[in-house]
C-alpha cells in the first residue's frame, strides 16, 4: 500500500491460511510471512515470491524468521524442532538437538539477541530454554516463579552499550504481567502490568528506552526502562562481553537455573563491578576532544577510524548503523512527513522520461527524495546533476525514505559546501582548490592536461557531481564512503584528486578530449585500496595553505526537530530560472494547445470534404436505383390488375357459399334456441323452490339469533358496571367504529344501486339482421314475450313471500328496540342515583378543601359539557329509531325497480340467464346485508350504553383524597 497515494501498490497472494509472522531481512528487500501450514519468502522489490517452505500436515509451523545480522533463517516447527537454512542457497545448516525430555516444553515464544548468538525459546511451561547457536548445543535452562504457567511472549531489550549480546529478556506469561530477567544472573530485574490491568501485546524500542504494552482494557501504555530499573542512575557499563559458555551436559540439574528476585538484595561487588568503576574513574579524566568523537549508539569516532584504517571498509553487517551514527541522522520524523505530504514537485514530474528506471519502487523512491529536497529549497529543483548525487542513495536506502533524505541532505551540507555559490556553473572555486592540490603533487600530470585544453570541469567535477557512482562499483563505492564519512569534509576533494593522481599512468597516453571524457565518466581497471590510501597521504603531506580543509567547515550534523535552512546559493539566479521554467512551460501549453486547435481544424476540413463526397456519389446512386424502381412498379401495377380480376371472381363464388351455409346455420340456430329455453325455464322453477326453502331456514334461523341477541342483552344489563372503566381512548376508537360501520352501509346500498343499474343497462344487441330474416324475427318476438309472461309470473310470486319475511324480522327488531328503550330509561335512574351520591360527595369536598373551589368549578363546567354532548347523542339515538321502517321501504322500492326492470323487452336466451342469475343473487346479498346490519346496530346500542356510562362516571367521580403524587 502506498502511504501517499493509498493506493495498493501490491497484493502478495498465496498462504491459504491466516500469516501469524512477518520476519523482514536487514537489507529491508525480502520479507517471510509464516501461517500454519506453511513459510513463503517475499522479494519486496517486485513483490514476487521467491521460496515455499512446505511441511507435513501433522508437524504445524511455529514461527519462521530471519537472524539478525546475518543471511541465515530459522524455523521452529511445533513438534519442538528447530532447523537453520542458508538463505543464499536454502540448504540446511544445522539442526538443534531435542532438548532434555524431563524438561521438555511446547515451544510458542521465540527470541534471538542482536548479535545472533543467542537463542531462546518458552512455551506450555515456566521454563526458559537457552540455546548457543554458535556451538548448537542447549547451554541452560531458567525456571520462572510458579505463578508462570505458560509463555506468550518474549522479547530481548535491546543496549546501546552491550555490543548486541543482550542481557535482559522480557517475559509476557499467561497471568498478562510481562518480567525482566536478567539471563545471565537469572534475577528479576522488574516488572509491567497486574492482574487488574494486564498487558495484552508488548514492543520494545530499538534503543531500548522504552517500552509500549497494549492492556486489555484497550489501552496503550508507554513505560520508560530506566525509570523501571534500579540501576538506571548508574553509568553505562563498559562495552565489553565476556563470553562464558558451559560446556553442554545431558543433565537437567546442571542447566536449570531458578529466576530470584533481585530487588530487595544488595548487588554484591564482583570483578564486573570492579572494572566498571575503573573504567568510570577514566571516563572523569578524559579530554574533552574524547567527549567530542563520542557518536550515538555507544560508538567513538577514533575507535571507528582506527577500526577503518586496519580493515580499509566497515563490515556489511554493521555498516548502516554505522554511517547513522557518523551523520548524527536527527530522524525529524515530522518535519519530513511535512515534506512528503507536500506532493511532487513540478520539476520532478516527468522524472521518469530523463531517468528511465525499470523499478517502479526505485523510480518512485528517487521522486519522493527529489521532491523533497526541492520542497526544503528551492536550489534542488533547478540543480541538473541533484538526481544523479542521490540515486546511489536512494537505491541502498529505498527501505527507508527518512534515513535516505537526510543522508542525502547532510552530504549536500557538509561535503558539498560551496558548490552553488557559482550556480549554475560549476563551483569553480571547489574546483580550483583540486587543480591547487594536484599542480601541488604532480605537476607533470596536470601540464598534461592543460596541454589538450582538458579543465577540471572535465576531470574533476563528472567524479564529485556523481559522487564516483559512474567510476565505481557498489563494493568499491560503499568502502569510498566509508572512509568519506568517517573523515572531513575536505576527504571528498582529496580522494578526487587521489583518484586523478593514480589513474596517471592511461591519463597521460591519452591525447584527445573525448578520450579524457570517456575515462572519467566509465569504470577503469583501478584499485580503490591504493586511491584510499593515496587521499590519506595527501591528508597529510598538503600544505595547509592550499590544503582543503582550511577553505571548508567542519562537519555540522543535522538539527533535530526541523532541518536547517539551506540558502548558500545565488537565490537572484534560481528564482529567475524557475519564472524562465515556468514561462516556457506556460508556452509550450499554449503552444500545443493551439497546435491541437489547428489539428482539430484540418480534421473537421478532411472531414466535410469526405461527406461532401459521399453526398454526391450517394445522390448518384439514389437517381439510378428510382429509374429501376418505377420500371419495376410499373411491371407490379399490370401484375395486380390481373389479379383482381382473378379475386373478383373467387369473392363472387365465396358469397353465393356464404348465403348457403348462413341459412342452413339459422335454421339449426331457431331450434338450438327452443330447446335451451324450454330448459331454462324448467331451471328457474327449480331454482324458485330452493331460494323458498333457503328463505325459511333463515328465517326461523334469525328469530333463533334475535332471542339469543335478547339474552346478550339481558346479561350485559346486569354486568354494566364492570364496562364502566374504559377510557375516552376506546370511545374515540368505537366512535372511527361506528363511522366505518356507516360507510360500509352506505357502500352497501350503494352497491345495490348499481346493481340495479347494472341490471339496467345490461347489453344490448344491435339488430344486423338482412331482409331474408324478418320473419324469422316476428317468430322470435312470439317466443320471447310468451317466455317473458311466465319468468314475470315466477317472480312475482317470490318478491310476495320474501315481502312477508321482511315483515316478520321489522317486527323483531321494534321489539328489540323497545327493550333498548328500556335499557336506557334504567341507565338513566341509575345515572340520577349518581348524580345525588356526587352532591353529597361535593358538599364534603367543599367543607375539606377551600383552597381548591376554583378548580373544582373548572372541573365540573368541562364535565357538564360532556354530559349534554351524551345527553345529545342519546337523543338522536331516539331519533333513528325509524331507521328499520326507513330501510324496509328502501327494500320495497327496490323490489318495484326489479319488477319494472323485467317487464323491459329483451332479445336472447343470454339475457334472461342474466336476469334469474342477478335477481337471486341480490336476494342472496339483501339477506346478508339485513343480518350485517342487525349486528351493527346491537353492537351501536352497546357501545351508546358504555358510553354514556363512561360519561356519568367521568362527570361525577368518587371521592378521594384531596391530593395525589401520581400523574398519568
Amino acid at each position: 500500500m502506498e502511504t501517499e497515494t493509498k493506493e495498493l501498490v501490491s497484493w502478495m497472494r498465496g498462504h491459504d491460511s491466516s500469516v501469524t509472522s512477518i520476519s523482514v531481512h536487514g537489507s529491508g528487500r525480502y520479507a517471510i510471512t509464516t501461517s500454519t501450514d506453511t513459510a513463503q519468502l517475499w522479494d519486496l522489490d517486485t513483490f514476487q515470491r521467491k521460496r515455499k517452505l512446505n511441511v507435513r500436515q501433522s508437524v504445524g509451523i511455529q514461527k519462521v524468521f530471519f537472524l539478525p545480522l546475518s543471511n541465515t533463517i530459522l524455523s521452529c516447527f511445533k513438534d519442538n524442532s528447530v532447523f537453520a537454512w542458508e538463505f543464499d542457497t536454502f540448504h540446511c545448516k544445522y539442526r538443534l538437538p531435542t532438548p532434555v525430555e524431563d524438561s521438555a516444553l511446547l515451544y510458542k515464544a521465540f527470541a534471538v539477541t542482536r548479535d545472533g548468538r543467542i537463542f531462546v525459546a518458552g512455551g506450555k511451561s515456566n521454563q526458559l530454554h537457552l540455546w548457543c547457536l554458535e556451538s548448537k548445543q542447549l547451554t541452560r535452562i531458567i525456571q520462572m516463579p510458579p505463578k508462570v504457567r505458560a509463555v506468550r511472549h518474549l522479547e530481548f531489550l535491546p543496549d546501546s552499550f552491550d555490543g548486541g549480546s543482550n542481557q535482559v529478556l522480557g517475559v509476557l506469561s499467561q497471568d498478562n504481567i510481562m518480567r525482566f530477567i536478567n539471563i545471565e544472573t537469572c534475577k528479576l530485574l522488574f516488572d509491567i502490568g497486574s492482574k487488574e490491568e494486564g498487558i495484552s501485546t508488548a514492543a520494545i524500542s530499538s534503543n531500548g528506552r522504552y517500552i509500549a504494552a497494549v492492556m486489555e482494557n484497550g489501552s496503550l501504555n508507554l513505560y520508560s526502562v530506566r525509570a523501571l530499573t534500579q540501576e538506571g542512575s548508574k553509568p553505562p557499563p563498559p562495552v565489553f562481553k565476556v563470553e562464558d559458555w558451559s560446556k553442554c551436559t545431558s543433565e537437567a540439574n546442571k542447566l536449570t537455573m531458578r529466576v530470584t528476585s533481585g530487588r530487595s538484595k544488595r548487588p554484591c561487588k564482583s570483578k564486573g563491578s570492579k572494572i566498571q568503576t575503573r573504567l568510570m574513574k577514566l571516563q572523569v579524566n578524559t579530554s574533552l576532544e574524547n567527549k567530542e568523537n563520542e557518536l550515538p549508539g555507544g560508538l567513538n569516532k577514533k575507535r571507528l577510524q582506527a577500526l577503518l584504517k586496519g580493515f580499509g571498509e566497515y563490515p556489511a553487517k554493521y555498516r548502516m548503523f554505522v554511517w547513522r551514527s557518523l551523520l548524527q541522522l536527527p530522524e525529524n520524523h515530522l518535519a519530513f512527513s511535512s515534506l512528503i505530504d507536500k506532493g511532487t514537485h513540478s520539476a520532478f514530474v516527468n522524472i521518469q522520461n530523463e531517468y528511465p528506471i525499470k523499478n517502479r519502487k526505485l523510480l518512485r523512491v528517487l521522486q519522493r527524495t527529489l521532491s523533497a529536497l526541492a520542497h526544503w529549497s528551492a536550489i534542488f529543483a533547478e540543480t541538473p546533476y541533484i538526481p544523479l548525487l542521490a540515486f546511489p542513495f536512494v537505491k541502498l536506502f529505498q527501505n527507508n525514505q527518512l534515513i535516505c533524505f537526510e543522508v542525502v541532505a547532510t552530504i549536500v551540507v557538509n561535503f558539498c559546501q560551496h558548490w552553488f555559490e557559482y550556480f549554475p556553473n560549476p563551483p569553480v572555486n571547489v574546483l580550483g582548490m583540486m587543480e591547487n592540490v594536484l599542480a601541488h603533487h604532480d605537476k607533470e600530470l596536470l601540464q598534461h592536461l592543460i596541454k589538450y585544453n582538458v579543465t577540471s570541469q572535465v576531470y574533476a567535477w563528472p567524479l564529485l557531481e556523481t559522487l564516483f557512482s559512474e567510476v565505481l562499483t557498489r563494493e568499491e563505492w560503499l568502502k569510498v564512503f566509508d572512509n568519506i564519512f568517517s573523515n572531513h569534509p575536505s576527504y571528498l576533494l582529496i580522494i578526487v584528486v587521489a583518484y586523478i593522481i593514480c589513474s596517471r599512468a592511461p591519463l597521460l597516453h591519452c591525447n584527445q578530449t573525448a578520450d579524457f571524457e570517456y575515462f572519467f565518466h566509465h569504470r577503469n581497471n583501478l584499485d580503490i585500496n591504493v586511491v584510499i590510501k593515496e587521499a590519506y597521504h595527501l591528508m597529510e603531506a598538503t600544505p595547509l595553505d592550499i590544503h582543503p580543509q582550511r577553505m571548508l567547515d567542519d562537519f555540522i550534523p543535522l538539527t533535530k526537530g526541523q532541518y536547517p535552512v539551506f540558502n548558500k546559493y545565488p537565490k537572484f539566479i534560481v528564482d529567475y530560472q524557475t519564472q524562465e521554467r515556468e514561462r516556457i512551460r506556460q508556452d509550450e501549453i499554449e503552444y500545443l494547445r493551439e497546435r491541437q486547435l489547428a489539428h482539430e481544424l484540418q480534421v473537421k476540413a478532411q472531414e466535410h470534404k469526405a461527406e461532401d463526397e459521399a453526398w454526391y456519389q450517394k445522390q448518384e446512386i439514389l437517381r439510378e436505383a428510382e429509374e429501376q424502381r418505377r420500371k419495376i412498379l410499373l411491371e407490379e401495377e399490370e401484375k395486380l390488375a390481373e389479379q383482381r380480376q382473378r379475386l373478383a371472381a373467387v369473392k363472387r363464388e365465396l358469397k353465393v357459399k356464404e348465403l348457403q351455409l348462413l341459412d342452413a346455420s339459422r335454421r339449426r340456430f331457431l331450434k338450438y334456441q327452443q330447446d335451451q329455453r324450454q330448459m331454462e325455464l324448467n331451471r328457474l322453477n327449480d331454482e324458485i323452490i330452493r331460494k323458498a326453502s333457503m328463505r325459511e331456514q333463515e328465517t326461523a334461523a334469525t328469530v333463533q339469533d334475535v332471542e339469543v341477541r335478547w339474552m346478550e342483552l339481558e346479561s350485559q344489563r346486569q354486568l354494566f358496571e364492570q364496562h364502566l372503566i374504559k377510557d375516552q381512548e376506546t370511545a374515540k376508537k368505537e366512535m372511527k367504529e361506528e363511522v366505518d360501520s356507516h360507510r360500509r352501509k352506505v357502500d352497501l346500498e350503494d352497491h345495490l344501486v348499481q346493481r340495479l343499474m347494472k341490471i339496467h343497462r345490461g347489453d344490448k344487441q344491435k339488430p344486423q339482421m338482412v331482409a331474408e330474416e324478418n320473419l324469422a324475427k316476428a317468430e322470435q318476438k312470439l317466443l320471447d314475450t310468451d317466455w317473458r309472461l311466465q319468468a314475470l309470473h315466477k317472480l312475482r310470486h317470490d318478491d310476495q313471500a320474501r315481502e312477508k319475511c321482511y315483515e316478520e324480522i321489522a317486527k323483531l327488531l321494534h321489539d328489540n328496540r323497545v327493550k333498548e328503550a328500556e335499557l336506557l330509561k334504567a341507565m338513566r335512574e341509575a345515572e340520577e342515583k349518581k348524580w345525588e351520591e356526587v352532591t353529597q360527595k361535593k358538599a364534603q369536598l367543599e367543607e375539606e378543601q377551600k383552597a381548591a373551589a376554583a378548580a373544582d368549578e373548572h372541573r365540573k363546567q368541562f364535565l357538564e359539557g360532556k354530559m349534554n354532548e351524551a345527553l345529545e347523542v342519546a337523543e338522536k339515538l331516539q331519533r333513528e329509531d325509524g331507521y328499520f321502517e326507513r330501510l324496509r321501504d328502501l327494500k320495497t322500492g327496490h323490489t318495484e325497480k326489479g319488477m319494472e326492470l323485467q317487464q323491459v323487452p329483451r332479445s336472447g336466451n343470454i339475457c334472461l340467464n342474466d336476469l334469474s342469475s342477478s335477481e337471486s343473487s341480490s336476494h342472496d346479498r339483501r339477506q346478508e346485508d339485513l343480518a350485517r346490519q342487525e349486528w351493527e346496530l346491537m353492537a351501536e346500542v352497546r357501545r351508546l350504553r358504555q358510553r354514556l356510562t363512561s360519561q356519568a362516571r367521568t362527570r361525577h367521580p368518587p371521592a378521594r383524597l384531596p391530593a395525589t403524587p401520581w400523574t398519568p
